[in-house]
């Protein structure tokens, strides 16, 4: 999380995640993480940016 430059945004972007991971059914842990398998870490990523971009719709409704 290199891109992240505050502690706060650093745990709001832990608590998505893990939320992401959990309404995926994928158990993450707080550190390392390296033996997930690459579906689960992508199912992981792809509901992350499911939420922002339905976030971003709701945002924009009119």
């Amino acid at each position: 999380m290199k891109g992240i430059t505050t502690q706060q945004g650093r745990e709001t972007l832990n608590r998505f995640k893990m939320e992401a991971a959990s309404e995926v059914g994928v158990d993450l842990k707080q550190g390392y993480n390296g033996d997930l398998t690459s579906r689960e870490a992508g199912s992981v990523g792809g509901q992350m940016v499911k939420k922002m971009i339905d976030a971003y719709k709701m945002g924009n409704k009119q």
